[in-house]
């Protein structure tokens, strides 16, 4: 199972920054997801499903996004996501946005890969950290960026 956290500082009022992981603006911080369809309750809701279908290489993913946590306050916003990729990874995502002032936001990214079946865990096992840290950081500075353009 792989692990991280990462924090990053953005130079944007709050809402700004949120406004990024709704769903008509997913495919800005997330480019690889070519469709992000809501199927279930809805968006802003615990519970809500999407599917969704992801571009790697040559090969396309389609798998349901369940939504396990929710908040929208004032000076802080969260959600947390999980879905099953390729039948062989469980992925649990959480972004949190917190208020520092009227100009800067620190967005709080942390998550999990777990492999649920042998194929899963020995890819985990061979893959690298290090390469997952590096789409991490490219996730943060993603966000950052499209910040910026809102």
């Amino acid at each position: 199972m792989i692990h991280w956290k990462e924090e990053i500082v953005i130079e944007k009022n709050i809402e700004k920054v949120w406004s990024l992981f709704l769903d008509k603006n997913i495919k800005k911080i997330m480019p690889k997801v070519e469709e992000h369809i809501l199927i279930e309750k809805r968006e802003n809701e615990v519970g809500a499903k999407h599917q969704q279908k992801y571009r790697e290489g040559k090969r396309v993913e389609t798998y349901i996004v369940d939504t396990l946590a929710y908040e929208d306050l004032e000076d802080k916003k969260l959600k947390k996501i999980s879905f099953i990729l390729g039948k062989a990874f469980e992925i649990t995502l959480s972004f949190t946005l917190l208020k520092i002032d009227e100009t800067h936001t620190k967005l709080i990214y942390e998550g999990q890969n777990k492999g649920v079946n042998f194929v899963g865990r020995a890819m985990l096992k061979l893959g690298s950290e290090k390469s997952n840290n590096i789409v991490v950081k490219e996730f943060l500075q993603k966000v950052d960026q499209e910040a910026h353009l809102v």
